[in-house]
């Protein structure tokens, strides 16, 4: 991380006036990003190791991230997005002690007793020299609601932000569109220390982060045609809205754009074929918090459709017994309260390697079902193909132990109309329209629709749009086969 804060450094020498970071409230320059993350840091040393950020997208938020990588500390990102008692698990697991906080967001601190300062508090000092220490923990939603915290250092950021840079082109004419949460790693390196690598520029949408916070996707084309970045990331479901919106307005994405990378979950090849139509540069990817979120990228020039690309430079990626394995320096140091880890990590995931190096994800291991009649599907495969129709939104495939899958189907703003007058038997056909591609025995025989607000209300979704696999699928024996 060093190396970042040295270029934004070095280049405030050559051009201290050049905006850096802007938000709705303003911008600030690289001399001004200086001093603010200087009074910061030395604030920060007078207080407990690890730190706590809370608060929307924004400027102010990367001064936080920034200020306390060069203090050396311990910083913990606190998801906006997160319920109050995740968000209290997360305070006392990485035993917090001070939270940067957005005044909005101060009434869910409030039982923790932790110390806060408001983080849209400004002051300057001269900029001060970088501390070794700093490291990062990294909480997901995933499928319950105590996560694990994954430790990342300083080196691991710092290498990835290199390596993450030189794979997507990233240069000084760079202007990044922050839509994601920055308590999303990836978009913690991509808008801040990406930028400050190479001595780009970021514009941090608030309103981006919180339609995702909210499951939602609406005016995506609009932010990118107000911004009119060279660069972005995003997830395959504001992908297709962005998509979605370009064709229902007879637009085009900006022709500003040179690279966007989509990663998070599966992103249909049909989607991303639309996408590239309509002048949206989409390049898959593919990583996990464990191994520093990015492990695979599509290159500019050099995209296989279907694949997430070929791993970074210095990473060696391979299968055992159909299991992707990671190894070298993104690696996490391992889980807050575990042991350290190796260089090596088995991620859990199902995937093959093609002869020129391509990987292709094939879900996840311990989500592979098994049929009565021993057949196995990962069920990622054929959520992949019902997630192509515009129509569904989120989708889940089950059936372990079962004569046959069935599907849960989320309709999208798009499908809602449609599935309201489809009768069962439409709706099948639908579904066998969809997998035409896959064997019998991979298509759904039987499904449930439900709206995304039942959906929420049962619990079947994490924060971050996950599907909780187990719940659903205790749900669906119930409600398919209410006699037994």
């Amino acid at each position: 991380m060093r190396d970042a804060y040295e270029a934004l450094r070095s280049r405030a020498l050559r051009d201290g006036g050049e905006i850096v970071f802007s938000d709705q409230t303003g911008s600030l320059s690289r001399d001004e990003l200086l001093q603010r993350v200087g009074a910061l840091a030395r604030e920060l040393s007078l207080h407990k190791e690890t730190i706590g950020i809370l608060a929307p997208n924004g400027v102010a938020w990367a001064v936080a991230q920034l200020a306390g990588a060069v203090a050396g500390k311990t910083v913990v990102p606190l998801p906006t997005f997160f319920s109050a008692e995740q968000l209290g698990h997360i305070i006392r697991d990485a035993d917090i002690g001070l939270i940067l906080c957005g005044d909005e967001f101060r009434a869910l601190t409030a039982p923790s007793g932790v110390a806060v300062r408001p983080i849209e508090e400004r002051r300057e000092a001269p900029p001060v020299e970088f501390l070794e220490g700093f490291r990062q923990v990294i909480y997901t939603s995933g499928s319950t609601g105590h996560p694990k915290g994954v430790r990342l250092g300083g080196r691991q950021i710092g290498w990835s932000t290199a390596a993450l840079a030189a794979a997507s082109d990233a240069n000084e004419s760079d202007s990044y569109l922050s839509i994601l949460p920055l308590p999303l790693l990836l978009e913690a390196i991509c808008a801040i220390f990406i930028p400050l690598l190479v001595g780009g520029r970021t514009h941090f949408s608030d309103q981006g982060a919180k339609i995702f916070g909210a499951g939602q996707a609406l005016g995506v084309s609009t932010m990118f045609e107000s911004a009119k970045p060279t660069s972005s990331v995003l997830v395959p479901q504001l992908l297709d809205a962005w998509v979605e919106e370009l064709t229902a307005s007879g637009l085009r994405a900006p022709a500003t754009l040179r690279f966007v990378a989509v990663g998070g979950a599966p992103a249909p090849n049909a989607l991303v074929e639309k996408a590239w139509a309509l002048g949206i540069p989409v390049h898959e990817g593919y990583g996990l918090s464990e191994c520093c979120s990015v492990v695979t990228l599509n290159r500019s020039g050099a995209r296989k459709a279907g694949t997430v690309g070929q791993p970074l430079a210095g990473l060696l990626v391979s299968i055992e017994e159909r299991e992707i394995v990671v190894e070298g320096p993104s690696v996490m140091d391992g889980y807050l309260g575990g042991p350290d880890v190796d260089r090596r990590w088995r991620t859990g995931d199902l995937g093959e390697i093609d002869a020129d190096g391509y990987l292709t994800v094939h879900g996840r291991e311990d989500n592979l079902l098994v049929t009565s009649f021993g057949r196995n599907v990962s069920p990622e495969w054929i959520e992949t193909l019902l997630l192509a129709d515009r129509r569904i939104a989120f989708c889940a495939v089950f059936g372990h132990g079962e004569p046959h899958l069935s599907a849960l189907l989320i309709p999208s703003a798009t499908g809602g109309e449609w599935f309201v007058h489809a009768d069962r038997a439409d709706v099948l056909n639908f579904i066998a329209d969809c997998c035409v591609d896959a064997p019998s025995y991979a298509v759904p025989k039987d499904f449930l629709a439900l709206s995304l607000p039942e959906a929420i209300r049962l619990g079947f979704l994490t924060s971050n749009g996950r599907f909780r696999r187990k719940q659903v699928a205790d749900h669906f024996k119930s409600s398919l086969n209410p006699a037994s």
